[in-house]
Parts: C-alpha cells; sequence; structure tokens
C-alpha cells in the first residue's frame, strides 16, 4: 500500500448507511485522498441486513467515486488499517456519549498501533438524531426510513 497517500478507514456495521454515515464520507473526502468505507463482520450480532448486502449496496452507491472504497473486514479495525494502508481512522460523533466512547477507542488503537490516528469529525446538527438503531427500530414498526437513508441506496431486502 502506498503510506504516501492520506488514507481514512471509516469502520463500522452501518447496519443500515444512513444520511449521516453519508455525511461524515462526504467530509471526510476533503481531508483525505481516499476513504475505505470498512463494513465489519460482527459474529455476536445478527445484522439486520446482511454484511454482504451492506458491502454490495455501499459499493454501488460510490461506484462513481474513485477515492472511496468498501470492502469488508473480521479482523481487528487496527490491523485492518494498516493492511488498508491506513494512517487514520476516521469516525462520526453525534453527542457527548459517542465522544467518551470514540476517545477511550481512540487511546486504545493509539496504544495497539503506534502511528494510527483518529479524526473525529462532528455530526451535522440536521443528522444528530439519526443512528441506524432508530432507523432499525422505525422500520421494525413498519415506518417508512427512506429520509434516513442517503438517496440513490438500496438494499435488496424488505424493509
Amino acid at each position: 500500500m502506498n503510506y504516501e497517500l492520506k488514507r481514512a478507514l471509516f469502520p463500522g456495521s452501518f447496519d443500515p448507511f444512513t444520511r449521516g454515515h453519508a455525511d461524515i464520507v462526504r467530509r471526510g473526502l476533503a481531508l483525505f485522498d481516499h476513504v475505505v468505507i470498512a463494513v465489519g463482520y460482527n459474529e455476536q450480532k445478527r445484522g439486520w441486513i446482511p454484511a454482504e448486502e451492506r458491502i454490495r449496496a455501499l459499493s454501488e452507491l460510490y461506484s462513481d467515486e474513485p477515492r472511496i472504497s468498501v470492502v469488508g473486514y473480521h479482523t481487528l479495525t487496527t490491523d485492518f488499517a494498516h493492511e488498508q494502508g491506513c494512517r487514520f481512522i476516521l469516525r462520526g460523533i453525534r453527542s457527548h456519549k459517542d465522544y467518551e466512547y470514540e476517545l477511550q477507542m481512540a487511546d486504545i488503537n493509539r496504544q495497539l498501533c503506534g502511528g494510527i490516528e483518529t479524526v473525529l469529525l462532528f455530526s451535522d446538527p440536521s443528522l444528530s438524531a439519526v443512528s441506524s438503531s432508530v432507523v432499525r427500530e422505525l422500520a421494525h414498526f413498519g415506518r417508512d426510513i427512506t429520509a434516513w437513508l442517503p438517496e440513490n441506496l438500496e438494499y435488496e431486502m424488505k424493509y
């Protein structure tokens, strides 16, 4: 991998990928040469949307943007960041709870893997209430969730 490029790993379950996630990716492109959207497989959680489907849908959503790649991973985030040639981990935060969690993770990641920096972007205030878990709950109760998903993001499943 070319470590000369500023590459950032944007890890998450993205179950589903929301407008808030898309906003962080868009803003991340202003800071980095390349953003790797890393869809994490969590064997301890049963996903709402299968990970393979999330990867397919996001790859299609960003197919016209060569500075974005979408991959799945099963390993520690820091190990995967190195594997992908990323010196930065990109994260979005909506609240002080997110900040406290991300600060702890950034400290651990820095200790595990010297050279990995975490870059936190505050969410757009209009998107701060949007989370994947809220979107899943709305869908569970039969509500239309399209307002919280990026335009042109299509999953092959029924909400």
